[in-house]
């Protein structure tokens, strides 16, 4: 499936399930940490929908992040086995390709991902916030990472666990994709 056909059916859901929930763009954009105009373009499918925006949304409205990811429910209530180069990966913006490692544990704790960064030729990193805490292993390449305007750079086997509320983001570095370990607690 396109990236944008991505985008409009993950727009959809969380348009349906605000709605469903009785919630309106103001109250969900306020309780998310965003302007109602940033998710009312969320929601028309004419913006990316950042991963930390999804978790917290999902968060909010009361269900797994699979559901706005997928249009799935999680089912497992023991384990969540994935196996190597498997496990759904979900493609936000051009640059970044996330595999979700725990999409179908019920009331999951934490949300664990394998993150690609393919390198990009523009000078400004789009900052990210959301709440709680991360964690970051870089597996292959090297990261530039900056959090609430301080650059740091991570080679592989470097990690990192910071306050996800600080406006942050990466950038892979040497023209090379980089892959790092993440999880959102």
């Amino acid at each position: 499936m396109a990236l944008n056909e991505q985008i409009k059916q993950m727009a959809m859901r969380l348009k349906s399930l605000r709605e469903d929930v009785d919630m309106s763009v103001a109250e969900l954009a306020d309780r998310c940490g965003v302007s109602a105009d940033e998710l009312t373009r969320y929601e028309s499918g004419e913006s990316d929908i950042p991963m930390n925006f999804v978790c917290n949304a999902a968060i909010v409205m009361g269900v797994e992040p699979l559901e706005l990811f997928a249009g799935d429910t999680p089912t497992m209530n023991n384990y969540w086995l994935v196996r190597k180069g498997k496990g759904p990966v979900i493609s936000r913006q051009k640059a970044y390709k996330y595999q979700a490692l725990a999409m179908g544990f019920k009331h999951a704790k934490a949300s664990p991902f394998i993150v690609t960064v393919d390198p990009k030729d523009e000078e400004h990193l789009h900052l990210n916030t959301h709440n709680d805490q991360e964690f970051n292993l870089v597996l292959k390449g090297s990261l530039l990472m900056n959090i609430a305007g301080k650059e740091i750079t991570l080679n592989e086997g470097d990690s990192i666990y910071f306050d996800a509320n600080q406006p942050h983001a990466v950038r892979a570095l040497n023209g090379e994709p980089a892959r790092f370990f993440a999880i959102i607690i």
